[in-house]
């Protein structure tokens, strides 16, 4: 067998693992996902499983980082279709709140992420958006957009007040009304951290 097709069927046989666990973790969520019936739905067995993901917990993990890499996306189309770099800035944040209202990321990243694997600061794709945040607040201090302030420090509180406030989103009773205020009240922080004129 060809290395090239050999690589072909690890792929295929991990996308189709994900595709059944991203239907069943979104639809019954993980702790009523059986083994079984995920890698029966994906025809394969749970020895394919185990060899791809290590257990149930790993391959989680993988349909999260998709989710999660499909949101990265989304939130980089809105941000280039705003008219500069600060109107991106704040509609990427706004967009990240209303996400939280579909039901696959709020069951999958928002309730069952950090139960299943734990405090969300500790995940590679947490750090990861604190560093894009970061570079994109240091852009926007060097335009003399923003006040001159820790571009990282500013980015730690910004994802810690839009993940909480997602979290808040998506288990409201009234999700619409928990992002209207939870809007209003984000972009009179952002507001705040414009430069005055002189």
């Amino acid at each position: 067998m060809s290395r090239r097709l050999r690589a072909d069927m690890i792929a295929e046989t991990r996308a189709s693992l994900i595709a059944a666990a991203r239907v069943a973790f979104g639809t019954v969520g993980y702790a009523e996902t059986a083994m079984d019936d995920l890698t029966a739905a994906a025809g394969l067995t749970r020895g394919a499983l185990y060899h791809h993901f290590g257990d149930k917990k790993g391959l989680f993990a993988a349909v999260l980082g998709q989710i999660d890499a499909e949101m990265t996306l989304r939130l980089r189309a809105v941000s280039a279709r705003a008219p500069d770099r600060w109107s991106g800035f704040r509609d990427e944040c706004v967009a990240y709140l209303a996400m939280a209202r579909e039901p696959e990321i709020q069951r999958i990243v928002l309730r069952d992420g950090p139960a299943v694997l734990g405090d969300p600061w500790q995940w590679p794709i947490q750090n990861d958006c604190i560093r894009m945040m970061t570079k994109g607040l240091g852009e926007l201090i060097a335009d003399g957009r923003l006040m001159p302030v820790d571009p990282e420090a500013v980015a730690r509180l910004l994802v810690g007040a839009t993940q909480h406030a997602a979290q808040w989103i998506a288990h409201a009773p009234a999700p619409e009304t928990a992002l209207q205020g939870a809007t209003e009240a984000l972009d009179a922080m952002l507001g705040g951290l414009l430069r005055k004129p002189a």
